[in-house]
């Protein structure tokens, strides 16, 4: 007989979900870096940070090392200097994780199945705790002279939009993916149609951010993924449209190019915003339509199967009755 497979020690386990954090983090930091604009640093769509509020959630929080030397290996090559580095380091982990303590003592729930939910991700997620980061990497740029003071402010405002851009894109589809499961016997048709909403997002996210003034007409495909194919098709439109808009403000193109870089962070990341909690909001009240109705139907379905079940003993009650009265009345 071979001998049973060893398994790995709690220790080695950590580790390991450890090094796969980094690399997740790491990762999504080299693809939000090549849309940075300030510093080649700090970039108007960050997917790290939707990384980083994830991790806590799925995971756990005793897991945030993984956060933090996903953060090092991201900004070290950036400098300005380790100091600075370790401080920005630390704002990236200390923002998700208070982030994920306060929606959890607020009652959070991961399977986001609810309005209060969004609201919670919304706000304390992809607003509050990206904040903290934002504020703290500012200030250290700053204070090593990476930055003059007068631009605080501006830095400061693309590095929290662009974390809480990637809260709100990425997040929900992480916390999504545990129940994901590949459909089964699926129709042509409904294969068609995911195709068409396909085509139609890419064309409609081109379009609108490259020629102004279509920003509007993403909206109806947003609407479309919403009702048709709910959280995740609507989650993963947004996050292509967010991604085409913020290509497209990061070299000044299309309703982005005559605008300052402040002005036109503000009307990009306002765009996104909206297109990202439309996209997780209508999804999440389609979702809620669908558990209300399936409720009603499984109530339904009870009541039938007891009214079944009853009426056959009614019947042969009425019945003797009937006959007893009969039996009386000849009697």
């Amino acid at each position: 007989m071979r001998p049973a497979a060893r398994k790995p020690s709690p220790a080695a386990h950590w580790c390991l979900i450890v090094l796969a954090v980094t690399a997740c983090y790491f990762i999504t930091g080299q693809i939000g870096i090549q849309w940075a604009i300030v510093r080649e640093q700090i970039s108007p769509l960050w997917p790290a940070a939707g990384v980083a509020l994830a991790v806590p959630m799925l995971l756990g929080p005793r897991y945030w090392p993984g956060i933090a030397l996903g953060a090092l290996l991201t900004n070290i090559a950036l400098g300005p200097s380790l100091l600075a580095v370790l401080a920005i380091s630390a704002g990236n982990t200390l923002g998700p994780l208070l982030g994920y303590y306060v929606m959890r003592r607020r009652g959070f729930r991961t399977r986001l199945d609810g309005l209060p939910d969004v609201v919670l991700l919304v706000v304390v997620g992809a607003i509050g705790g990206t904040a903290i980061s934002a504020v703290v990497g500012t200030g250290a740029l700053v204070l090593e002279g990476a930055l003059v003071p007068g631009e605080f402010w501006t830095t400061a405002l693309v590095w929290w939009t662009g974390d809480a851009m990637g809260v709100l894109t990425l997040t929900p589809l992480l916390l999504l993916a545990p129940r994901f499961r590949l459909p089964n016997r699926v129709p042509f048709a409904r294969w068609a149609e995911a195709s068409a909403l396909g085509v139609c997002v890419l064309g409609t996210s081109l379009l609108a951010s490259t020629t102004p003034p279509k920003l509007f007409i993403v909206f109806p495909v947003l609407v479309w993924a919403a009702l048709r194919f709910r959280q995740a098709g609507a989650l993963l439109c947004s996050l292509c449209v967010c991604a085409f808009t913020i290509f497209a403000a990061a070299r000044g193109l299309g309703p982005y190019g005559p605008y300052a870089l402040a002005p036109r962070m503000l009307l990009v990341q306002a765009f996104d915003a909206t297109v990202g909690m439309t996209a997780l909001v209508l999804s999440t009240i389609v979702l809620q339509r669908d558990r209300a109705t399936a409720e009603i139907a499984d109530a339904w379905r009870q009541v039938t199967e007891m009214v079944d079940l009853i009426a056959p003993r009614q019947s042969m009650r009425s019945a003797m009755t009937n006959q007893r009265k009969s039996d009386d009345r000849a009697g």
